[in-house]
């Protein structure tokens, strides 16, 4: 018995072996493309194991961010996987410098969380708040599991990367053992989408995104805007979507079709694979079709290109930095199959 045992043991860390360790880092609202990110790494496990959900401020408050990821983690039944919040605001980001820069330079088109109130924590839609409460480690956690699993953990970052700043600052050894960080953020040569010059994720906290492209962390892959904006969601691949009924597709109805972008309400709604393109990587990076190395910075001094994406001109500055794989062109019929296939599975 006990050799049967150990070949089980055996047999079931072979497999573990060929899964990406996962930490997945959000600013989740309601659902859109963080729970539809989540939820194609969560449906994908032979390829990912999601070792816990740390929750930062961005497009909500991180304790409003934390429960609609609870919620999310009911609907998908995978309420075992551990949610922390981390960090509550930006580095130095503020809703006054937010509003200051609207008064003197206008065109904010975004202001995500900054817009909110930050006491108030509501229920996904339909649902009564959770009885589950969060952790509030975050950033501990995101420590923590790196140093457990040296070279092994691939941070999936799909909001401000506030957490994960604050975790390089606290223990910097630990950019030597993350195995890579892929997230979606900023912007190159197309415009921002929080205000004319910036990504709203670098806009939010531009100086948690500069420590991290200042980093050495070995492996940064970088969905910007660039490559987002060529992964466009119309209402036909909303319908494609929501066409199979279930718990997970419903939730996908009401927060998609009746908030942003609306596709129930306009005809020519769309929004884009933001997110999901960073999930999407880990696990199929064959549907990028051209990429770039670059060396990467973020524009901190407060002004009207506040959060821009530019070239790490000195590298003096950062000379051990590690340069960026920007991903620029991709396969949109592969990605779009791999979002429909993990949000419409029936479980």
């Amino acid at each position: 018995m006990r050799r049967l045992v150990a070949g089980f043991m055996a047999i079931a860390s072979l497999r573990a072996a060929g899964r990406d360790l996962v930490l997945f880092d959000t600013d989740s609202g309601i659902f859109g493309d963080d729970g539809a990110a989540l939820t194609m790494l969560l449906r994908s496990p032979s390829k990912v194991t999601v070792q816990a959900i740390t929750v930062t401020p961005g497009n909500v408050w991180a304790a409003q961010g934390a429960e609609y990821m609870l919620h999310i983690l009911d609907v998908l039944k995978r309420t075992q996987i551990p949610v922390a919040m981390g960090a509550e605001a930006p580095l130095l980001h503020t809703v006054g410098m937010a509003k200051e820069f609207d008064r003197r330079w206008g065109g904010l088109a975004y202001m995500g969380a900054f817009g909110m109130d930050s006491a108030a924590v509501v229920p996904a839609p339909g649902a009564r708040l959770s009885t589950r409460k969060p952790r509030r480690d975050a950033v501990n956690l995101i420590i923590s599991e790196i140093e457990k699993h040296p070279n092994e953990i691939t941070l999936v970052a799909g909001g401000p990367m506030t957490n994960i700043a604050m975790a390089l600052r606290m223990k910097p050894e630990i950019e030597t053992k993350i195995k890579r960080i892929v997230f979606m953020g900023g912007n190159i040569r197309v415009a921002g989408n929080a205000t004319s010059a910036a990504e709203f994720n670098f806009w939010f906290d531009p100086e948690a995104a500069r420590i991290v492209l200042r980093s050495r962390i070995p492996v940064k892959v970088m969905f910007a805007l660039d490559i987002c904006n060529l992964a466009p969601l119309h209402k036909a691949e909303f319908e494609q979507v929501v066409a199979i009924k279930t718990p997970l597709t419903e939730l996908y109805r009401e927060d998609l079709g009746k908030r942003f972008p609306g596709y129930l309400k306009k005809a020519d709604a769309v929004s884009y694979m933001w997110d999901t393109l960073a999930a999407a990587y880990v696990l199929d990076p064959e549907f990028v079709t051209k990429s770039e190395s670059r060396y990467m910075d973020v524009q901190s001094a407060w002004g009207q290109f506040y959060g821009s994406t530019v070239p790490l001109s000195d590298r003096r500055v950062a000379p051990d930095a590690t340069p960026v794989s920007v991903m620029l062109g991709l396969d949109f019929k592969r990605v779009f199959a791999l979002y429909k296939d993990r949000l419409t599975r029936v479980e």
